[in-house]
């Protein structure tokens, strides 16, 4: 990934727009709801890829078992039958979006079923809550939380260095946690579930990227940035003795305790006007080594040096592989071969040009050889073969001239690691992808080795903005974040390439003439060149139109439904509109500069714009804008609106913010007038798909709050009633950029996520039926044998998930069920998903929803529910379908 990815967010973050945050969120309030459900798979349109992965983390007792954390992506666990990553954070929510960012992973060795997640995004205003430790015994199939006091900051400067949180490999019991922001060293002593400041740790840290940075974000202070513990100086059960911590500190860099952590002192001898990035220790030989840099990274760093310190002897060497006046990038990356100790490898983790470069000791860091070399400059010897197949484009679609190369070895590579089990095996991370290879050894012997992507599983993207049309050969458009955006023919499949001539860091938006959806445009961020591109044959090609004066950034844009001309919203100067392909603009009038534009889907030289609480038309062409009368909007910019299509005028709006109005609107008319619809608490997204059977209005998806609850919703009556079609185990933090439903495919729909890349979901509906109706009424009273099983899947202060299933295992089908159980410690359902309930005292009835009433013999059916609990949280025992009783497991 670029180097944008970061200081596109320092500018478009107090902007609101972004390619990693999102603006403040309202919070949600508890309310009881009881709301139509549907079964839906989730997915990702396959990118693989695409964002920084500051941190992969091997563990060290059991084969294969490794996990990969990203700066606003959440986290992933490593599937080694299928050479893919699954995704672990999916299940956190809007109010808790920046716990998608996360700053450190440590997998427990003692028991390799513990891990634990430190997770935040910002540590200033940007992020609203706290930082939390999150721990699971299930490899991360479901988590239990502890809030922290202070911010954690996965996304902020800094996040390459670590790992900043360990696990005791002696007693798994105890856990460090360093801090960012003069928060200092924290400690749990009971796996995580609570955690104190180690207060006689001398050193909270000082060093900050810009002191002159106001936002507090460059000018955050980095704190402590990792802890390795010496597990030769422990015995199983018994603290460890030596442990290690890394200071922010250009000074005083290295501390260390020698008795469990009672006390601290500074590491005596060692170097100075460096940070230490990394600090890995191989205790078979005695060595602690250390990757430094002049700064914090992930991607500044013009001075670097390595450093290994004999931990019985206190003497210090410098094996810098390359002398520091030669260097112009930091160190960071490091790594030991735990099956041959005596081999390390190291990365120059921000060196962007020519590439990045690997280095390889044999011997300790005695001697060291290179991933690459020059011949005769400008030409290289590589050592390696890179095979981008899966991935081709991360070759960005260049050419560049020697001794850069396409794709490049990498760059942001802070993360690099041999697997503990597998000498052969290596894995690093960069600000695009994971990179391996399976036969490094090859390094050694002079053959070449093979660095492929390993990333599979793994997607990583901020999504600006998602468009389907209704023909051609693309099924879906994407404007994304530091790689652009692609144009996806088989969601199934990565794109060759994303979107080139020209090639935006970011696309902010996009859109495609309704009627002719050949036609499509784009505009985005780009250091120098155009900031808008044409396509004229689905988006297959594209061609850079001309700027008109000042712009500086993409904005908003929006295609004529013929796609006979266009108008533009960019940052940077007013509204501009053009017949054409935008070889030259005009000015739009009465239309304030900033304004989201859209197009009617219907009438060609209808345009339609939103500032300020104010809606805007164009009946021209967007050469003039007219004000509505229409009053009650959201007074703020966080609004997105859309024109259906096949209906001129008809115009839905979704947005607010909790201090004024907050919701989804509709108007009929153009514009003129809007009614807010009553059913829906707060909107943040509207998007069209396919009309249900029957239906002969198109079907709405939005982001919302209805009910009470926070969700993906659904609407086949035009909003009367909604469906919740995702579950919270399925939330993917903050939801609000963009949002469609497929025009081709009833129940499909796309998500925009803030790091987790686009989701799709298809429906278990495949009749294409309405919503609402929930249950049958009366439900038949099933016959025959049934057993439940109930399994609390997540637990925290107050609260719990569970998921229920219930099987027919007689002989005869089932029309409708309901099923009936009591709480044993007065546990009360906040929410419930797959079926209706009633609850009276500790009583509850689940009852199916039309989708699910059918159960035949042999089969099962789910449910699963959030709810509050007090004092024990006890299962339930006894569970009955009508008069049946149930086994229960």
């Amino acid at each position: 990934m670029r180097r944008t990815r970061i200081l596109t967010a320092v500018l478009a973050l107090a902007a609101g727009l972004l390619a990693g945050t999102p603006p403040a969120l309202a919070a949600d309030s508890p309310a009881k709801v009881t709301l139509a459900a549907d079964t839906y798979t989730w997915k990702n349109a396959r990118i693989d890829g695409g964002g920084f992965v500051p941190g992969i983390v091997f563990n060290r007792s059991e084969k294969n078992l490794a996990y990969a954390r990203t700066d606003i992506g959440g986290a992933y666990r490593w599937q080694e039958s299928s050479k893919t990553w699954t995704p672990l954070l999916d299940s956190v929510g809007w109010n808790d979006w920046g716990h998608t960012g996360v700053v450190s992973l440590a997998s427990d060795s003692v028991n390799p079923d513990k891990v634990y997640a430190a997770v935040g995004t910002y540590t200033n205003s940007w992020d609203p809550g706290n930082g939390a430790v999150l721990r699971s015994a299930d490899r991360g199939a479901s988590w239990q939380k502890a809030d922290l006091p202070f911010k954690l900051g996965g996304n902020m400067p800094g996040r390459g260095m670590g790992e900043r949180l360990a696990v005791d490999p002696n007693k798994n019991s105890v856990l460090y946690l360093g801090a960012p922001s003069g928060k200092g060293l924290w400690r749990s002593t009971d796996s995580g579930a609570s955690w104190s400041q180690v207060t006689n740790f001398p050193n909270v840290g000082n060093y900050v990227q810009d002191a002159s940075d106001t936002s507090g974000y460059a000018n955050d202070n980095q704190g402590i940035v990792w802890v390795t513990f010496d597990e030769k100086t422990g015995t199983s059960g018994s603290a460890t003795q030596s442990i290690y911590v890394g200071v922010a500190d250009l000074q005083n860099s290295v501390y260390r305790s020698t008795d469990g952590g009672a006390t601290w002192s500074r590491l005596a001898g060692q170097p100075t006007g460096y940070l230490a990035h990394k600090g890995v220790l191989d205790a078979t030989n005695g060595y602690l080594y250390l990757a430094y840099s002049d700064k914090g990274g992930p991607y500044d760093g013009g001075k670097g040096q390595l450093w290994r310190y004999a931990t019985a002897t206190g003497t210090w060497t410098n094996i810098s592989p390359v002398a520091e006046a030669d260097t112009y990038y930091g160190f960071s990356g490091v790594t030991v071969d735990r099956q041959h100790p005596g081999t390390l490898m190291a990365t120059a983790y921000s060196s962007w040009w020519p590439d990045t470069q690997i280095f390889r000791s044999t011997d300790s860091g005695a001697t060291w050889t290179r991933a690459w070399d020059y011949t005769s400059y400008p030409n290289r010897s590589n050592r390696y073969t890179m095979d981008v197949s899966s991935s081709p484009w991360l070759t960005w679609g260049a050419n560049p001239s020697p001794p850069e190369q396409s794709p490049k070895l990498g760059w942001m590579t802070e993360s690099l690691e041999i697997d503990p089990f597998n000498s052969n095996r290596m894995m690093y991370g960069t600000g695009a992808t994971i990179y391996g290879t399976e036969n490094l050894t090859n390094w050694d012997s002079g053959s070449q080795f093979t660095i492929k992507p390993m990333v599979q599983g793994l997607e990583e993207t901020a999504v600006n903005d998602i468009a389907a049309p209704p023909s051609g050969g693309a099924l879906l458009f994407s404007a994304l974040g530091d790689v652009g955006g692609f144009r996806h023919t088989d969601l199934t499949k990565v794109p060759s390439m994303m979107y080139t001539q020209p090639n935006f860091t970011t696309t902010t938006s996009l859109d495609f003439a309704e009627t002719n959806p050949n036609t499509v445009v784009r505009v985005g961020d780009l250091d120098s060149g155009p900031h808008i591109a044409f396509s004229t044959d689905n988006g297959a090609n594209w061609f850079g139109g001309t700027d008109p004066s000042g712009v500086s950034g993409g904005g908003t844009v929006a295609a004529a439904s013929d796609g006979s001309r266009f108008v533009w919203s960019p940052t940077g100067t007013g509204v501009q509109y053009t017949t054409g392909f935008g070889s030259s603009w005009s000015a739009s009038s009465g239309i304030p500069a900033g304004a989201i534009v859209e197009a009617d889907r219907v009438d060609p030289k209808t345009f339609y714009g939103f500032k300020s609480g104010k809606f805007y038309v164009s009946s021209d062409g967007g050469a003039t804008f007219t004000a509505s009368s229409a009053t009650g909007l959201p007074a703020g910019d966080s609004v997105r609106f859309k024109a259906l299509p096949g209906t001129k005028g008809d115009v839905w709006l979704a947005g607010g913010a909790s201090d004024g109005a907050y919701g989804l609107w509709h108007s009929t008319n153009g514009g003129t007038s809007f009614t807010k619809l009553s059913n829906v608490d707060q909107a943040d997204t509207i998007g069209f798909g396919k009309a249900a059977t029957g239906a002969t209005y198109q079907t709405l998806y939005t982001s919302a709050k209805i009910g009470g609850v926070r969700g993906i919703f659904r609407s086949t009556d035009q909003g009367s009633t909604w469906t919740r079609i995702n579950d919270d185990a399925h939330q993917w933090g903050w939801t609000g950029a963009a949002i469609t439903g497929d025009p081709r495919v009833y129940g499909r729909v796309y998500v925009s996520t803030n790091g987790r890349g686009v989701i799709y979901g298809d429906t278990s509906d495949t009749s294409g039926g309405g919503d609402g109706g929930g249950g049958t009424d009366p439900t038949p009273t099933p016959t025959g044998a049934c057993a439940v099983t109930y399994k609390i899947t997540n637990q925290w202060s107050g609260g719990f998930q569970a998921d229920v299933q219930l099987s027919n295992t007689g002989t005869s089908a089932w029309s409708g069920w309901s099923l009936a159980w009591t709480f044993p410690n007065g546990q009360t359902v906040s929410q419930l998903w797959n079926a209706d309930y009633t609850q009276s005292g500790s009583s509850v009835t689940a009852k199916n929803v039309t989708w699910n009433a059918n159960v035949a013999a042999g089969s099962s059916v789910s449910f699963g529910f959030t709810g509050s609990w007090s004092g024990t949280n006890g299962k339930p025992t006894a569970f009955k379908v009508g008069d049946q009783s149930c086994t229960v497991s």
